[in-house]
């Protein structure tokens, strides 16, 4: 996480007209602070808070189909199978 290009940490203050850039699951995120709150609120009221400059999503070609199920009642994974989820999950 950065404000105003400058790497920032949880406590960093903000000021009206900064520039936030987060990378949120593989996805850039910018925002420029529109309005400082002093308190937690809502997700609706804190939408108003900032203008959300991030670039579009990528459109997706495909859903994602559903990962390493494992039938109901087979009980925990065993070694040699974590080996093969992690495999396909490309994480050798």
């Amino acid at each position: 996480m950065k404000v105003n290009g400058k790497a920032a940490k949880p406590s960093t203050p903000v000021k009206v007209g900064d520039r936030i850039d987060a990378r949120l699951a593989q996805r850039e995120r910018i925002a420029i602070v529109a309005r400082v709150i002093a308190k937690r609120v809502g997700a609706s009221v804190a939408v108003d808070c900032f203008d959300d400059q991030s670039p579009p999503r990528p459109e997706r070609s495909q859903p994602d189909a559903p990962f390493a199920i494992r039938d109901a009642g087979a009980g925990r994974p065993t070694k040699r199978d974590r080996r093969q989820i992690d495999r396909l999950r490309g994480r050798d």
